[in-house]
C-alpha cells in the first residue's frame, strides 16, 4: 500500500509542476494516468475486505521434536505445522538453545530452523544459552493471546502464568499407531 500511495503524491505533485511551470506541460502526458492508476490502486486496497487473522498457536518446539518414538526429529515439527495450519491456526516456534544438537548435532540459528520449518523468520525463536524456553512460551502465548501445542504441564510457572491451568490453554499432542493426533 505505501508504494501507490507514494507513487499517488509524486504523480500530484508532477501535475502541480506541469500545471505551474512554463514548458513543463508534457509531463501531463506521465503524471495525469499515473496519479489516476494509483489512485485506483489506493481506492482497491481501501474497499478489499481484510482476511482475518488466524488465531496463533505456540509450539514448544523442544517438546514437539520428540513426540514421533521419544527421538527429535524436524518431520515431526513440520507434520504438526502443517496439521495446525490445515485446522486453521498459524504457529509460532520456541525452542531451547540445544535443540539444533539434538536435532542435528550443531548449533542452529532461528533463520536456519525458520526455513527448515518454511516459517517466517518472525514465528520462529531459539532462547539464549542459559535461559530456559518455558517463560519464553509463555509469555509469547499470553501476548498473542495463544494456546501453547506441548505435552509439558509448566508445572514451576503456574504462580507466574495461571491462565495455563484454564481448559484448552494447551494443546497436547502425539503419535498413535503411527499417525499425528492434537487435542484441538
Amino acid at each position: 500500500m505505501i508504494a501507490p500511495v507514494v507513487l499517488f503524491l509524486l504523480s500530484l505533485a508532477g501535475i502541480l509542476c506541469a500545471l505551474v511551470l512554463p514548458d513543463a506541460g508534457d509531463w501531463l502526458l506521465v503524471t495525469g494516468p499515473a496519479a489516476i492508476a494509483s489512485g485506483i490502486l489506493i481506492l482497491r486496497a481501501m474497499v478489499r475486505p481484510k482476511a482475518p487473522a488466524l488465531p496463533t498457536v505456540i509450539l514448544d518446539g523442544s517438546n514437539v521434536m520428540h513426540w514421533r518414538d521419544n527421538t527429535p526429529q524436524i518431520e515431526t515439527l513440520r507434520e504438526v505445522i502443517v496439521a495446525l495450519e490445515r485446522a486453521g491456526f498459524a504457529p509460532g516456534v520456541v525452542f531451547d538453545a540445544n535443540a539444533g544438537y539434538k536435532l542435528i548435532g550443531r548449533s542452529l540459528h532461528d533463520d536456519t530452523l525458520s526455513r527448515v520449518l518454511g516459517l517466517p523468520r518472525s514465528r520462529v525463536m531459539i532462547v539464549n544459552k542459559g535461559e530456559p524456553a518455558d517463560p519464553k512460551i509463555l509469555r509469547a502465548a499470553r501476548d498473542h493471546g495463544a494456546r501453547v501445542v506441548t505435552n509439558d504441564r509448566f508445572r514451576d510457572w503456574i504462580a507466574e502464568f495461571p491462565e495455563i491451568t484454564q481448559a484448552g490453554a494447551l494443546i497436547r499432542g502425539g503419535y498413535r499407531n503411527g499417525a499425528l493426533w492434537l487435542e484441538l
